[in-house]
């Protein structure tokens, strides 16, 4: 009833919400991308996109389908693989920013371990800005990490805005410096939050700094201050901050996949493990609040 192409096709525009992107990233035309999302919702009977020139959303029923069109394609991935038996074999060194640490990649990571034994998976957690260096000295194979803005590379997984965020008990005071939770250098997220609050001449300090999510995590909920993330990712017990506070906005952030220079041994891992995190996209997001 559904085909795989168009399924493919509808995660790529739910996880990038842009039919162009979602064309770029499948090497496909956009009138191809804009027949497969209406052949899918003819086969559902159902809107999956509320779009207009200048927005595109999933609709409830479109929600409703991204963990639908995610299964068929795994288990469709799965028999492919088991019937044309390719096994594949290797040394892959992955590296995954530390904003994925409490998300469900660890559940994709899972999943192609079971699928591809025979792989060596090399995990690396890092700041996005370190591990786009890691890559660029060849330490590593494939990078899951914020775009750096004067790098355009990299193969999108999907668009999000950065945040304020901190303890739902948190006040400002509008009179004394911004206490800000923040990565080291070379956090992306640092110094767009730095940049934001120079911009608009509001000064700062910095009340914690820590290299470990999860420390700045329990900086925040102990409310010692704020700090810039994606809203798609706010962790448990951290709330966006209230615009009434004044914080200057942050802008939008590309996650993206990259790959490095890859040896022969790596690149049809690489390539798996690519599609199996693109396939996924949705399942490393929390729900919008």
């Amino acid at each position: 009833m559904y085909d795989p192409s168009h399924l493919r096709t509808f995660l790529a525009v739910a996880q990038t919400l842009s039919f162009t992107q979602a064309a770029r990233r499948l090497g496909l035309r956009q009138s191809t991308v804009s027949q497969h999302v209406r052949r899918l919702e003819d086969a559902t009977g159902r809107q999956l996109f509320s779009r207009d020139t200048h927005s595109v959303e999933l609709t409830e029923d479109g929600e409703a389908m991204l963990g639908f069109a995610r299964r068929i394609l795994e288990v469709h991935e799965q028999a492919t693989a088991f019937f044309t038996a390719t096994r594949l074999r290797g040394r892959l060194r992955f590296g995954a920013s530390e904003d994925f640490v409490l998300t469900r990649l660890p559940e994709i990571l899972e999943g192609f371990r079971h699928d591809h034994p025979e792989v060596d998976l090399e995990l690396t957690v890092e700041l996005s800005g370190t591990l786009h260096g890691q890559l660029e000295a060849g330490k590593l194979d494939l990078v899951l990490a914020k775009r750096r803005p004067e790098d355009p590379r990299g193969e999108l997984v999907w668009h999000d805005e950065l945040v304020w965020i901190g303890a739902e008990r948190l006040r400002l005071d509008p009179d004394r410096p911004v206490p800000l939770i923040v990565y080291p250098p070379p956090g992306i997220t640092r110094a767009r939050a730095l940049e934001s609050l120079e911009r608009q001449g509001r000064e700062w300090r910095i009340a914690c700094t820590s290299g470990s999510l999860n420390g700045l995590v329990a900086a925040a909920r102990a409310g010692l201050g704020v700090m810039a993330h994606s809203r798609g990712l706010i962790p448990p017990g951290l709330v966006r901050v209230p615009d009434r506070f004044g914080l200057p906005e942050l802008g939008r952030v590309d996650f993206v996949l990259v790959q490095g220079r890859l040896p022969t041994t790596a690149r049809s891992a690489a390539l798996a493990l690519s599609a199996s995190i693109l396939a996924s996209g949705d399942r490393l997001q929390r729900r919008r609040g």
